[in-house]
C-alpha cells in the first residue's frame, strides 16, 4: 500500500525519449512553415523582387574569379601581352560611393562617366571646429556637409548596394506597370529581444546558416520630380566633395538611426544623390572643352568620370608587398576602378593618351568607345581596407605605393596605380549622340601614346 501511494503521489514516469520525439516532430511541422513564411515581414528586396530583377554577375561569374584572389593572386589565370591586345576582363560600377560595388557584363558609357555610377554619396554635417576665440555667432554655428568615405569610416566598405530594373515579363505577371530603377542598400543589424531573435532565425532559414540579420533602405535611382521631392522631405544642400562644394539632393528621410550606430559616425549623417542639372565640371588634365567636344563633367567621383586599372600592374605590386595575416593577397577590388584590363604589360597603362575599346568575336555590342587617359590615381589610404569585411590595414598597401610608385612629378611623395578616364563621343550635338559602350572581351586598342604630369586639385 505504502509503494502504490508513493507512484500515485510522484506521477507517471517521464520519459525522455518521448518528450524528444514530440519536440522533434513539433519542428520537423514548423519549420517549411518558417521557411516559406518568416516570423517577419517582407523585406525591401523580397517586395521589389516581383516587378524588379537584380542587376549585376553573380561571385561566380565574377571576371576576377570567386576566390580570395579576385584575379591577383594564384588562383587566377592571368593573360600576358603576348596572348594578343589587352582585354575589359571586368566592368564595376559604385551607385553609393565607397559602398560595395556591382559587377556587370557590360556598361553604357555617358559623358559622366559609367551609367548608375557614383550617384549617391554619404556626408556628415561637421562645424568649423576649433573656432577663433573672437568669432560671431554666426561663425561659431556654421555647419557644412562634408562627403564620407571609406578613409575614416571604413564598415562603409560592408554596405551592400543592389541596383533593380524593372523587369517586363514580371510587371506583366503582376499587372503592375513600373519604369523606375531602384537602389537596395543592406547591412547588419539585429535588433534587441524577441524581434532580434526572430530576425536572427529568419536570416538563418531563408539565407543560409552564414546569413546575419539585416537592415534595408530603398533608394530611387532616378532623380525625382519637384512634387515627390516635397512629398518625402527631400532638400537642396550644399555638399562639399574634395575641394568642390555643389549643391544636391539631401535625401537624409529615408537613412535609419541604425546606419550612423552601424557605421560609427557621431555627426548628423546623410545621403546625397546627384542633381543631372548640376554635375562638377571636370578641368585639370582632361581635354578641353573644344578638344573633347564637350565640357566634360562627373558626378561624386574624385575628380575624372572613369577609372581604369590594369592587373597586370596591381600583380606587380602584389609582389613587392609583405603580407601577414590581415594582407595575403592585394585584391584588385581595393582600388575601386570602372574598367579593369588584362594582357597588357605592367604599367604600360601609364604611356596610353588615347585609347579605344573595340568588340570582340563574343561581345554582344557592335560599336567602338574611345577616351581620353586623362592622368594617374594618386592612390590615398582607401585600398588599406578590405572590401569584404571593412578591416583597415595598419600599413599596406599604402606604404608600398609609396615606396615602389611614387612616379608623377606632379604627385610627390604618393603612389600611383590606374588612370583616369574621359570618355570622347564622334558627335556631341545631342544627349543621345553622347552615349557608347564597354563590354567584357572588348580589345583595346591605343590610339595615342605620352607622357603624364598630375596636376594637383
Amino acid at each position: 500500500m505504502d509503494e502504490k501511494g508513493s507512484v500515485l503521489r510522484s506521477g507517471p514516469a517521464v520519459d525522455a525519449g518521448g518528450i524528444f520525439l514530440v519536440l522533434l516532430t513539433i519542428l520537423v511541422f514548423f519549420l517549411p512553415i518558417f521557411i516559406f513564411f518568416p516570423p517577419t515581414r517582407p523585406s525591401c528586396t523580397e517586395a521589389i523582387l516581383q516587378t524588379h530583377s537584380r542587376a549585376g554577375l553573380d561571385p561566380s561569374e565574377s571576371g576576377l574569379g570567386s576566390g580570395p584572389s579576385s584575379g591577383s593572386g594564384p588562383g587566377s589565370k592571368p593573360a600576358s601581352a603576348q596572348d594578343g591586345p589587352g582585354k575589359i576582363r571586368s566592368i564595376f560600377i559604385y551607385p553609393v560611393k565607397s559602398c560595395k560595388g556591382i559587377e556587370l557584363k557590360r556598361s553604357k558609357v555617358l559623358p559622366a562617366g559609367l551609367k548608375f555610377d557614383r550617384l549617391f554619396t554619404f556626408a556628415q554635417l561637421k562645424s568649423p571646429f576649433p573656432v577663433r576665440l573672437d568669432a560671431s555667432d554666426a561663425e561659431r554655428t556654421q555647419h557644412e556637409w562634408e562627403f564620407i568615405t571609406q578613409r575614416q569610416f571604413p564598415l562603409l566598405a560592408t554596405v551592400q548596394v543592389d541596383l533593380y530594373l524593372p523587369d517586363i515579363v514580371k510587371s506583366s505577371a503582376q499587372q503592375v506597370k513600373s519604369s523606375d530603377a531602384f537602389l537596395v542598400l543592406r547591412f547588419p543589424w539585429r535588433k534587441d529581444g524577441l524581434r532580434g531573435t526572430l530576425g536572427w532565425i529568419s536570416a538563418k532559414l531563408t539565407r543560409g546558416r552564414h546569413a546575419l540579420p539585416e537592415k534595408e533602405i530603398l533608394l530611387p535611382v532616378t532623380f525625382p520630380p519637384e512634387d515627390e521631392i516635397r512629398e518625402r522631405g527631400y532638400t537642396f544642400e550644399q555638399v562639399r566633395i574634395w575641394r568642390d562644394t555643389i549643391t544636391a539632393l539631401s535625401m537624409e528621410t529615408e537613412l535609419p538611426r541604425e546606419l550612423r550606430l552601424y557605421l560609427g559616425v557621431s555627426n548628423r549623417l546623410g545621403i546625397f544623390r546627384i542633381d543631372p542639372a548640376r554635375l562638377r565640371q571636370v578641368h585639370r588634365c582632361a581635354p578641353t572643352k573644344a578638344d573633347a567636344g564637350y565640357q566634360p563633367v562627373t558626378g561624386f567621383q574624385d575628380a575624372y568620370p572613369l577609372h581604369l586599372l590594369n592587373l597586370a600592374s596591381v600583380r606587380d605590386l602584389d609582389a613587392k608587398i609583405e603580407k601577414d595575416n590581415n594582407l595575403k593577397v592585394l585584391d584588385p577590388r581595393r582600388f575601386r576602378a570602372n574598367i579593369i584590363v588584362d594582357g597588357v604589360d605592367a604599367y604600360e597603362e601609364e604611356s596610353w593618351k588615347t585609347i579605344c575599346f573595340k568588340p570582340g568575336p563574343k561581345t554582344s555590342r557592335r560599336e567602338k568607345s574611345r577616351f581620353h587617359v586623362s592622368c594617374r590615381t594618386v592612390r590615398c589610404k582607401l585600398p588599406n581596407v578590405n572590401p569584404d569585411n571593412g578591416y583597415r590595414h595598419p600599413v599596406e598597401p599604402d606604404k608600398s605605393l609609396r615606396k615602389f610608385r611614387e612616379v608623377d612629378e606632379g604627385a610627390k611623395g604618393k603612389g600611383c596605380l590606374g588612370m583616369q578616364l574621359t570618355p570622347l563621343f564622334d558627335k556631341v550635338k545631342t544627349a543621345d549622340d553622347m552615349e557608347s559602350w564597354v563590354e567584357v572581351g572588348m580589345s583595346v586598342e591605343v590610339l595615342g601614346k605620352g607622357s603624364h604630369t598630375y596636376i594637383v586639385q
